[in-house]
């Protein structure tokens, strides 16, 4: 009997295998190629024992967010006490905010940095989904790479999950190098979106491993929904916009493009899948959304790397029945690399991503309504904000209904400071801030992204900076620096 059928067993037979205050590392990244089985029979397992009145919990590593049946069920079988990086699950989102769950934010460019130079502990558990086991210990990660080497490598026990729907769909499209670790690390030599530098497969320790479980999972994402008119608009500024600058010789033609989640990143690809000018165009991100499709079937697309392809039910179908031809334009990283300031930086991304709110002098906020309860993170637009090329944040003016702003006097919660912000996107219009002063910034981004709703609001709190500030070069008195929030809280409106 060779060493995958003898350590083939059921989820519940794996759960067994862990223990009250085991740290788990698990594949996966925002809602792709995460463990589905394992998770399941962890918190059910637990539950169990919380009826026997013992203590059971985990801490949970990942990539970035996983799907309800690892995030989700595990938060509400109270089964989970620590968890980094990202989430994006409402139950998992609950737990943190009440003060149930711990959680620390991070940087998604530098988690598995974090475990490998041991910062912070190294699972002692690593629950790696993967596509294919081949007999001499090397396996294929399936719909994502997160930091799944680097768990697979710091584990002291591996258990694989093996998604049998997914056949040889994923084979070929992973490169598995991580960074070399500080002092004199030599780069990576990635300087285009479809380099690759790594194996397809990764080798693992088969000593270490201790269970085999099989699953047919959907990763659980939501279907795709079509951009809405206030998303075209946006998707359709920028697009003006990086037309306008390679006029101008102000913008190469030929950069990478990195889109964060959501619709109104999904929009940006479908104005271009749309757009006849537009020739081929490469991806270097984190997310591959299901936006990408049709710029593939159109033709349009040249290389889509990043280290997660995430896509609704429908689309993974679709995926796995023509990856045959598909799997060439695709190339899924760990995100040490997908998300590597000197790739960045050397690749030259056109970056955009989704803001919660900012502010009139372009401070952002990605993570924390009201500058204390938690959204789901900051994930990786810091990484791609600081080193791009050309970055934008991207949000509609208004939320709740036009109850809420979302430029503010100043943010509740700074993810991204101004010194890395450039160019912000509402359907009312675009503010370029490059090279200009705080008050020159305000002003732009009063006029051209507020909402008409709150201009004169906002305006009034800028001229009252102007008067009573300690200092006009960032014109904000300190006494109305929140009067907005402090509306909402109390009245449920901004006005």
């Amino acid at each position: 009997m060779d060493w995958i059928t003898g350590r083939k067993c059921s989820a519940a037979a794996a759960a067994e295998l862990i223990n009250d205050g085991d740290v788990l590392g698990v594949s996966g990244f925002t809602l792709a190629g995460y463990p589905k089985a394992v998770p399941l029979a962890i918190a059910e397992r637990a539950e169990k024992i919380h009826a026997e009145g013992k203590p059971f919990q985990v801490t949970l590593f990942a990539g970035a967010s996983t799907g309800d049946s690892c995030d989700g069920a595990l938060a509400r079988a109270k089964a989970m006490k620590f968890r980094m990086p990202y989430q994006s699950n409402p139950s998992l989102r609950k737990g943190i905010n009440d003060g149930s769950i711990k959680y620390i934010d991070a940087h998604l460019g530098k988690m598995g940095y974090l475990v490998r130079t041991g910062a912070v502990p190294a699972p002692t558990v690593a629950i790696i989904e993967v596509s294919a086991i081949l007999p001499d210990g090397r396996v294929c990660l399936s719909t994502s790479g997160g930091n799944s080497v680097c768990y697979l490598d710091m584990a002291s026990k591996i258990i694989l999950e093996l998604n049998t729907r997914l056949g040889d769909s994923c084979v070929g499209m992973h490169d598995n190098a991580l960074p070399e670790l500080p002092p004199h690390a030599k780069p990576l030599s990635v300087y285009s979106a479809g380099d690759r530098v790594g194996d397809t497969f990764v080798k693992i320790d088969t000593n270490k491993v201790v269970a085999i479980v099989e699953n047919d999972g959907f990763d659980e994402v939501t279907p795709f929904v079509e951009p809405d008119e206030i998303s075209i608009n946006i998707g359709e500024r920028i697009l003006d916009f990086i037309r306008f600058e390679e006029s101008h010789g102000r913008l190469p033609k030929g950069m990478a493009y990195q889109s964060g989640v959501g619709k109104v990143a999904n929009a940006v690809l479908c104005a271009m899948a749309n757009d006849d000018r537009l020739g081929k165009i490469d991806l270097f991100t984190e997310v591959i959304q299901e936006a990408v499709l049709p710029l593939l079937k159109k033709g349009k697309l040249g290389v889509a790397s990043g280290t997660a392809l995430t896509l609704s039910k429908e689309a993974q179908q679709e995926f796995v029945e023509n990856a045959a031809d598909w799997k060439r334009h695709f190339v899924l990283r760990q995100q040490e690399v997908s998300n590597s300031p000197d790739i960045i930086r050397r690749v030259g991304v056109i970056s955009m991503n989704t803001a919660l709110e900012f502010d009139m002098f372009g401070n952002v906020n990605s993570s924390l309504v009201c500058g204390s309860a938690m959204m789901n993170g900051i994930g990786g637009s810091a990484d791609f904000a600081r080193h791009c090329a050309l970055g934008f944040f991207l949000t509609p003016s208004v939320a709740k209904g036009g109850a809420i702003s979302s430029v503010v006097p100043y943010v509740s919660h700074v993810d991204h400071a101004f010194h890395d912000t450039q160019i912000f996107v509402t359907e009312q219009g675009l503010a370029d801030l490059r090279g200009l002063p705080a008050e020159e910034r305000a002003r732009r981004i009063i006029a051209n992204c507020a909402h008409p709703d709150f201009r004169d609001e906002l305006t009034d709190v800028l001229e009252y900076g102007i008067k009573h500030a300690k200092g006009v070069h960032l014109p904000l008195a300190l006494d109305r620096a929140f009067e907005m929030h402090e509306k909402f809280l109390a009245e449920g409106k901004m006005h």
